[in-house]
C-alpha cells in the first residue's frame, strides 16, 4: 500500500511540531474569521520601501505576488508637472524568492534597488507583471548633506489586534507628521512569527505608508521560531524576504544589524535577541568611525526594563558601556508595552562614565498592555496608553514628541548639543498650538 504525501507541507507542519513553535500550531495559521485578504494573487501587494546605505541616491522595493508571476518588474521615473510623467519610466526586473507558507502556498517575493537617483527630488513608481500593475507611488530622496531639519517616526510594539487597533497608531503618526522622511518599528510586529494572516493584518493596517515612507525595523522576539521550550531557534521564514535592509552588518547578521547615515544621523539597528556580544565588536567599530552629529541606536529589549520582572542583562553589559563611551544621544526601544523614558540609566558596572547624556526610550503602539516597574532611570512614565513618537532632528538640537491616540502630547522634550559635555535634556511643555 502506498500513501502520497505533500512534502513541503509535511516539512513545514515538523518545523512547528518538532523544531518547534512555543505556541500550538492552530496560533499560526488564520482564524476562523478572517478581516482581511491576506493570500498572494498576481496583483502585487505588501510593497514595502527601506533605505539603504545611500538615501540619497538609492532605494529598495519589496513586494510579493503568487507563483503564476515569476519574474516581477519596478518601473521608476522622475515626478514633473505633467501627467505624463511615467512615460519616461525606466524599468528594472525584480530579484525573486520563493516561500511555501504554513498553509502550503508558494509565495514569490521581488525586490528591486533603484540606483543611481537624484539627491532631494520626487520619483514616483510601480511595481508588477504579467497583466497586473500597483499604483504609481511617489517619495522623495534624501538632500546630500543636512541643510534643514526633518523628521521620522518611532513606533514601539504593534503585535496583537494589528488591523483592528494597531492601524489608529501608524495612521495618526502618519498624518502628524506627514512630512516624515522613515519610520522606525521597534520590533514586535506580528504575536506569532510565522502567522500569515497576522503580517497580512500588518500591512493592511499601515495601508499605503510604508509603500511610501522608507522602514528601518528591528527583531523582536515575536519575529524569532521558538521551540516548545521557548529557545529561540531562528528568524521566521517570512522575514528575509519581506524585509531588505542595508548588508552592512556583522557576517551572519543579514537584515538583522545594520546602520543608515541620513544626513547628520547616524542610525544603528541591533538585533538583541540573539549574538549579542558577536555584534558588539561590529557595534563598537560602527561608533568609533562615526563623523555625524548624531547617534540614534534602536533595538528591541530595553537595557533597563521599564515594567516588572523583566531583565535583559547581555543588552545591560555588552552594549550600555559602549553607548556611554561612545555617547549614543538616543536609543529607542520596545518589548516592555510601557512607556519610560530618561537620561540617568546607571548599570553599576563601573565602566565608563554612565552619565554620558545618553536619553533612553521604551515605548508601545499597540494594544498589549503591563505594568509599569518601579525603577528609577524614567523620569517619564506611562501604561495602558498606545503611543507613537514623531523625533524633529536640527543640527545642534533634537526634539522628540510622544503622543496619545487622542492627539495629545504625552512627553515632550529637546536634546541640546553642547561642546565637550553631554547632552541637555530640556523638558518642555504638554502642549502646542495647532
Amino acid at each position: 500500500m502506498r500513501i502520497f504525501f505533500n512534502m513541503s507541507l509535511c516539512l513545514s507542519l515538523l518545523s512547528v511540531v518538532n523544531c518547534g513553535y512555543a505556541q500550538p500550531l492552530e496560533k499560526n495559521l488564520a482564524p476562523t474569521t478572517q478581516h482581511i485578504d491576506y493570500k498572494a494573487s498576481p496583483r502585487p501587494d505588501r510593497l514595502i520601501l527601506t533605505l539603504t546605505e545611500n538615501p540619497s541616491n538609492e532605494i529598495m522595493i519589496t513586494w510579493r505576488t503568487d507563483n503564476t508571476i515569476s519574474q516581477g518588474v519596478a518601473e521608476i521615473a522622475r515626478v514633473e508637472k505633467q501627467y505624463d510623467f511615467y512615460k519616461k519610466a525606466s524599468q528594472k526586473t525584480s530579484i525573486t524568492s520563493t516561500i511555501t507558507s504554513l498553509e502550503n502556498e508558494e509565495v514569490i517575493y521581488h525586490k528591486v534597488k533603484f540606483e543611481n537617483l537624484s539627491p532631494n527630488t520626487f520619483y514616483a513608481y510601480r511595481v508588477g507583471g504579467g497583466n497586473y500593475w500597483s499604483e504609481w507611488i511617489q517619495f522623495k530622496t534624501s538632500e546630500e548633506k543636512f541643510t534643514k531639519p526633518f523628521q521620522f517616526l518611532y513606533l514601539g510594539d504593534a503585535q496583537n489586534d494589528i488591523f483592528s487597533l494597531w492601524s489608529r497608531a501608524v495612521r495618526g503618526a502618519f498624518k502628524k507628521a506627514p512630512n516624515a522622511r522613515f519610520a522606525i518599528h521597534a520590533g514586535d510586529l506580528i504575536n506569532h512569527s510565522q502567522n500569515n494572516y497576522e503580517w497580512g493584518e500588518w500591512f493592511e493596517a499601515s495601508s499605503f505608508i510604508p509603500k511610501m515612507l522608507p522602514s528601518l525595523i528591528t527583531l523582536g522576539n515575536h519575529e524569532y521560531v521558538k521551540d516548545s521550550t521557548g529557545h529561540k531557534t531562528g528568524i521566521s521564514n517570512l522575514w528575509d524576504p519581506q524585509f531588505n535592509f542595508p548588508d552592512n552588518g556583522p557576517k551572519g547578521f543579514k537584515d538583522r544589524t545594520y546602520y543608515v547615515d541620513y544626513l547628520n544621523c547616524r542610525i544603528i539597528c541591533l538585533d538583541s535577541n540573539k549574538g549579542i556580544e558577536e555584534q558588539k565588536i561590529w557595534l563598537e567599530n560602527i561608533l568609533k568611525t562615526n563623523t555625524n552629529e548624531w547617534v540614534i541606536v534602536f533595538f528591541h529589549h530595553p537595557v533597563i526594563s521599564a515594567s516588572k520582572g523583566r531583565n535583559n542583562d547581555g543588552v545591560l553589559q555588552h552594549w550600555k558601556p559602549l553607548f556611554d563611551q561612545y555617547k549614543v544621544d538616543l536609543v529607542l526601544q520596545g518589548h516592555d508595552h510601557v512607556y519610560g523614558r530618561g537620561n540617568k540609566v546607571n548599570s553599576g558596572l563601573g565602566k565608563w562614565n554612565e552619565n554620558s547624556g545618553t536619553t533612553y526610550v521604551v515605548s508601545v503602539s499597540g494594544r498589549k498592555m503591563y505594568s509599569l516597574s518601579d525603577h528609577p532611570w524614567m523620569d517619564k512614565k506611562g501604561e495602558n496608553i498606545q503611543l507613537y513618537q514623531v523625533i524633529t532632528v536640527h543640527e545642534n538640537t533634537l526634539n522628540f514628541k510622544a503622543y496619545t491616540l487622542d492627539n495629545q502630547l504625552f512627553d515632550n522634550f529637546e536634546l541640546i548639543k553642547r561642546t565637550n559635555q553631554s547632552n541637555l535634556l530640556k523638558e518642555l511643555p504638554l502642549s502646542e498650538s495647532e
